[in-house]
């Protein structure tokens, strides 16, 4: 994948209805602190696309960036930012939701976690309303370079068995410094467009 041109073209707030997209949609969730705005930024080559900030729950939207002309990458809200309201917290719950619920063109959902920690109750939620939603989540352990390369694979093995993830299931290791994972997320990616725009085999 080589990104040409990347736009901010929709955002949508707890009132707001979801758009009428006709291009595929590929969805990022994770915690608050877990880097996706960092993460965003690295695999779509920008610096500032996503908002990043040294203070969690930055993202309170729901943000569709056009891609190419050819997907979309939305971004939900920042979840489990403890300093926030339980209103609030329970909002962005509901659009997060209501999103996976209802969005026609949602093809597919990253989940991020953090590799140095255990996933807690809040991700092993998303992880479920993303399965109860009719999606395999794919994972994107953030934050690699912080760990020493030989901790990888025993971080990962804790992701999986915390997760509950079969073994075939995708779960790859990333970093914004690095840009470890990039060209994996690219290939995945890639590969969901080329199933979409799949022409419809006809009934014999």
């Amino acid at each position: 994948m080589v990104i040409k041109n990347v736009e901010l073209e929709t955002v949508c707030g707890i009132t707001s209805t979801l758009p009428e997209n006709t291009m595929m949609e590929v969805a990022f969730a994770g915690k608050s602190n877990v880097g996706k705005s960092s993460m965003i930024n690295t695999i779509m080559n920008r610096k500032s696309l996503a908002r990043t900030s040294s203070q969690p729950g930055k993202t309170q939207t729901i943000n569709y960036y056009n891609v190419n002309q050819e997907f979309y990458l939305v971004d939900l809200p920042g979840y489990g930012y403890t300093h926030a309201s339980v209103d609030a917290r329970m909002k962005w719950g509901k659009m997060i939701e209501n999103y996976l619920h209802t969005s026609k063109m949602l093809f597919a959902v990253f989940l991020l976690v953090d590799i140095r920690h255990e996933p807690n109750a809040n991700d092993k939620q998303m992880f479920d309303w993303i399965i109860e939603s009719g999606y395999h989540p794919l994972i994107i352990a953030t934050k690699a370079d912080k760990l020493k390369r030989s901790q990888v694979p025993k971080q990962l093995a804790m992701l999986r068995k915390s997760l509950g993830m079969r073994p075939d299931e995708i779960l790859i290791p990333f970093s914004s410094e690095t840009k470890q994972g990039k060209e994996e997320i690219y290939e995945i990616i890639d590969d969901m467009l080329a199933q979409f725009n799949a022409p419809e085999e006809p009934i014999e």
